[in-house]
């Protein structure tokens, strides 16, 4: 079963085509990373997705429901969590949470209940009664997760959950999304945190605005897929002397049969390595035998930073690459 499904999304404002096109299925309980440049479209696609804005064309379905046709029953299912936090810091915790109940017609008895539960689930119990201003950035990001789950949500929206936090709050609002995960919950994240995703997203699709046209998907993969799909195990050498870089560059292409990428104001050279042990010994014994020093040397496996880069640079005209 998939949670969301979207076909040929479209979306136009004024001259400015911010979707051309937008392809997606997310299973059940899983995690989807939605990553893209700024201007792709992944606001936007969220945004359709989750009832606030109309598609210009084509269609979506969340939790089994068309979002243009049946808008409540989508409501209903779903918990949003934008990239500002909706915390009321006035209130406590507890104050906030039941709050976001009553809003939501739930009464207060239950309200207060999920409350409760949200707190707990959340590690803000200890926390329930002190005013939000006197939370943490982790602990407010938390609090405005749990507000988004009053309605025990089939699916929840994440647009750049941790956007600011440092390392420890954001651990802390991973590890909320993976027990969510855990309970059967859907997420669409997205985020400029590559490691984010590849921490949470089981998963990721990359969006890419397409030349004189908008956002698309580009690519879908696990994580591991998509670092597959530039290429396998890289060698890294660094090389004493400015002088020896042609020398290494002809060893490393002759030794592993492929482009060197040379970067010489630091001296460094990287080429795939598809047999690693035996590129890695091959090549320091031949540079060795030419008296070319080297300061440094790794074998490492792309990481998904460059994958993203190759993916979405690949729809960016040379000039513009040539700026960035």
């Amino acid at each position: 079963m998939h949670a969301l499904v979207a076909d040929g999304l479209r979306k136009t404002f004024g001259k400015t085509e911010a979707l051309a096109g937008f392809d997606l299925r997310v299973k059940e309980g899983t995690v989807c990373g939605l990553l893209g440049p700024n201007g792709s479209g992944k606001t936007t696609a969220i945004r359709i997705m989750a009832t606030l804005l109309r598609a210009d064309g084509g269609s979506a379905r969340v939790a089994g429901f068309d979002v243009a046709r049946r808008p409540g029953e989508v409501r209903r299912r779903i918990g949003l969590t934008g990239q500002s936090t909706a915390v009321d810091e006035i209130l406590t915790g507890r104050e906030n949470l039941e709050m976001w109940g009553l809003l939501y017609h739930i009464g207060k008895k239950r309200a207060r209940r999920r409350a409760g539960e949200l707190l707990d689930q959340f590690g803000l119990t200890d926390a329930a009664d002190r005013r939000a201003k006197h939370y943490s950035g982790g602990m407010r990001r938390r609090l405005d997760l749990a507000t988004s789950l009053i309605l025990a949500p089939r699916v929840l929206f994440l647009d750049e959950p941790t956007t600011g936090m440092d390392p420890r709050n954001r651990n802390e609002v991973w590890s909320a999304v993976r027990s969510l995960v855990d309970e059967g919950t859907t997420v669409l994240l997205t985020t400029q945190y590559l490691d984010e995703a590849d921490q949470l997203a089981d998963r990721i699709a990359v969006l890419a605005a397409l030349p004189g046209a908008g956002g698309r998907i580009v690519a879908e993969d696990t994580p591991d897929g998509l670092k597959a799909m530039i290429g396998g195990d890289q060698i890294d050498l660094v090389v004493r002397d400015a002088g020896a870089i042609d020398a290494a560059a002809k060893t490393l292409a002759r030794v592993t049969g492929s482009e060197v990428d040379i970067e010489p104001d630091e001296r460094r050279l990287r080429a795939p390595a598809r047999d690693r042990i035996g590129v890695l010994t091959t090549v320091l014994r031949d540079l060795e035998e030419q008296n070319v020093e080297v300061e440094d040397v790794a074998l490492r496996r792309p990481t998904l930073d460059e994958a993203f880069l190759r993916l979405t640079g690949q729809h960016i005209p040379d000039d513009a690459k040539e700026t960035r």
